[in-house]
């Protein structure tokens, strides 16, 4: 039988995750794997902890990966912190916010949701008006909203949020590594991420990190967290003390890479990383303000890692993608929900983001579109 990893060759990866992956790391995940209560391996755990803390600028002390993807991150929020009749606001600009909404539904809460146009970020204002009506258990917010390319006024939300009793619930899960996320200084309750977006390690792993508020909330549930693989009230007792309870097996291969993947970005200096992907977006900004095409959120709201672009008139943004991939080896993500045929979604995430990584994608869509308006 053929072996399909035979056929797999080197991807540029430029759409909304996952990212391109160092060489440090894809050898990290090749290393030995040891047992999950190896302590060589709970010495491991212990540094990524403190790892993801100052990438999360966090001094929480539950601040651990979850076995699972983004999703998983997000769900772990959402099932240790609600309980069924949880008043719950979900602030709502893209498909992740949605995501917030159908999984606190699904959780029993009394969700209400103020949702914006798509392209354009949550007013602080209507969230203001909003609070003042009622009081809620969580306040829910996506930062890097990835279907759309904006960056949601985070910090100004957390203003509003602080003096009340709600906790404040965070999606990072593209803005981890790309930009500043200032878990403590913003006040934040539960936030959570994924490793394959800039934090460039595979798809697998979920960074999350919870506040003592949002411990006391988990640990004195009335009610059983529904979800016994995602449940924190047991998964802390792997993660911290002298003596690791066993939950479920780890993903230590995965766990070796996140590791290395963090040290990467801490070897780099969090400033340089941030002014990386600062200037390869107003880099790759200009490079198709050249070509005719425009951003769709306004500048002050952009994203670097996740750009937005409208597609040119005439042009089968289908068949753009499918050269890209096919002809240059250059993955670039669709629009979706109201955007779905509107925009393409080029992703500067992590270790994608270098210069080289622009020009190459200008040559190529410079080839393709071409060769789709029949002029090449």
């Amino acid at each position: 039988m053929k072996n399909l990893l035979d056929s797999l060759h080197e991807v540029l990866l430029m759409g909304p995750g996952p990212s391109c992956i160092p060489e440090a790391v894809y050898q990290a995940l090749s290393r030995p794997t040891i047992g999950h209560l190896d302590p060589l391996f709970i010495e491991i755990m212990d540094e990524i902890k403190q790892l993801l803390r100052q990438v999360m600028q966090t001094g929480n002390r539950l601040t651990i990966p979850i076995s699972g993807t983004g999703s998983a991150g997000m769900e772990t929020c959402f099932v240790n912190l609600i309980e069924p009749g949880d008043e719950v606001l979900i602030l709502i600009n893209g498909v992740f916010g949605k995501r917030m909404q159908d999984l606190a539904t699904r959780l029993g809460a009394r969700v209400d949701t103020l949702e914006f146009e798509w392209g354009t970020p949550v007013v602080v204002e209507q969230v203001k008006k909003q609070l003042e009506k009622k009081d809620y258990a969580i306040v829910a917010v996506v930062h890097a909203e990835t279907s759309t390319g904006v960056r949601n006024p985070v910090e100004k939300i957390a203003e509003l949020v602080e003096d009340s009793a709600s906790l404040y619930l965070v999606d990072a899960v593209t803005s981890l590594g790309g930009i500043p996320v200032e878990t403590d200084a913003w006040q934040v309750d539960a936030l959570y991420s994924g490793t394959q977006k800039c934090l460039s390690c595979p798809p697998g792993l979920a960074p999350i990190t919870f506040s003592e508020r949002a411990i006391e909330k988990t640990l004195k549930r009335k009610t059983k967290v529904p979800n016994w693989y995602l449940d924190l009230s047991m998964i802390i007792n792997y993660w911290e003390g002298n003596t690791r309870a066993y939950h479920h097996t780890a993903p230590v291969n995965m766990l070796y890479g996140l590791y290395q993947a963090l040290l990467c970005i801490t070897d780099e200096g969090f400033e340089n990383v941030f002014d990386r992907h600062r200037a390869c977006h107003l880099e790759l900004v200009k490079s198709l303000e050249q070509r005719g095409m425009d951003m769709l959120v306004d500048p002050e709201y952009q994203l670097p890692m996740l750009n937005a672009v409208k597609i040119p008139q005439g042009v089968d943004e289908a068949l753009i993608r499918r050269r890209l991939l096919e002809e240059h080896r250059i993955e670039i993500g669709a629009g979706l929900g109201p955007l779905a045929g509107k925009i393409w979604r080029i992703g500067l995430m992590g270790h994608t983001a270098r210069s080289a990584n622009i020009r190459h994608l200008a040559e190529a869509l410079d080839d393709v579109i071409l060769k789709g308006l029949g002029t090449g």
